[in-house]
């Protein structure tokens, strides 16, 4: 993803490695003597994990990305590092995934259009074919997979080999009704995104919005998080919550629901393609 480089482009610098002493310090060093202009900088190191996360913006004045990233990589050897370098700019291609409600998909269009969420969007792939008109009004290539339980094995391999296709980075589920089989949950670790209609833990599975009215809560929420094999208990990147009162209907309470869904899942989306969420095992850190 680096290309060579300009003091017109910003670079973002994204790194993870065991914590210790002077980590921020050899970084910092590197990308002063390789003449980089750091304009953005934030990190946390996590007591209990023992584990440092870094997100860095710079722009490479005098040396070439190349020869920055060849530096990096040194380092990262000496400090096990993960690290990736990419041009800001840089937008990854995602797949979206839908059942029948629209909503969420609606307002990743409308921000993806608008140019407020800094991805490509290259499909939409369906169990139902309710959504074609919204989405090849945007002009996107829409793929209604049909599912049976007879035929999960096959529809869940068509979704990978547009992913394949596309050559697309993440599969973002927009309100797709469909549980994961654990070999594609595998496929795509850390690739996924999901948005559960509910404050998770709380409220899992069917008709959260039933549960949450027969216990009389005063928030409704929502959770974006990655997708893994147990069921809605990912990594969570983002929740949303809209106070309501003891008046309100589940039909009320639904509506609600949406806006937090849309709200909730637009921006995790928009963090992961920014480079800011990191994985800290069962959680994530958001710089």
């Amino acid at each position: 993803m680096t290309s060579t480089s300009s003091p017109d482009v910003d670079y973002i610098f994204t790194f993870k490695c065991p914590d210790r002493l002077g980590i921020l310090a050899k970084v910092t060093t590197l990308l002063w003597e390789q003449g980089c202009f750091v304009t953005d900088s934030q990190h946390y190191g996590d007591p209990e994990t023992k584990t440092f996360f870094a997100r860095m913006v710079f722009k490479a004045t005098t040396s070439p990305v190349e020869q920055i990233e060849s530096k990096v990589t040194d380092l990262a050897a000496e400090l096990e590092m993960e690290f990736k370098i990419r041009p800001q700019a840089y937008k990854p291609k995602i797949l979206l995934a839908v059942s029948k409600y629209d909503h969420c998909l609606n307002v990743l269009l409308t921000k993806w259009r608008s140019g407020a969420l800094p991805v490509e969007i290259v499909g939409v792939v369906s169990n139902h074919d309710d959504c074609r008109g919204l989405v090849e009004w945007y002009g996107i290539p829409y793929h209604y997979l049909p599912i049976t339980k007879d035929t999960k094995p096959q529809q869940e391999a068509q979704i990978l080999g547009f992913m394949d296709e596309y050559k697309a980075e993440l599969l973002v589920l927009a309100r797709y009704m469909q549980i994961l089989s654990d070999d594609l949950c595998r496929s795509l670790d850390g690739r996924a995104i999901n948005i559960h209609h509910s404050f998770l833990p709380g409220f899992k599975g069917a008709k959260p919005y039933h549960q949450a009215h027969e216990r009389g809560v005063k928030i409704i929420g929502a959770t974006a998080h990655y997708v893994t094999s147990d069921l809605d208990e990912g990594p969570i990147i983002v929740q949303e919550v809209k106070s309501v009162t003891h008046v309100a209907t589940v039909d009320h309470m639904v509506l609600i629901g949406h806006d937090t869904e849309s709200t909730a899942l637009s921006s995790a989306v928009r963090m992961h393609a920014e480079g800011r969420v990191f994985m800290n095992g069962s959680r994530t850190v958001i710089l």
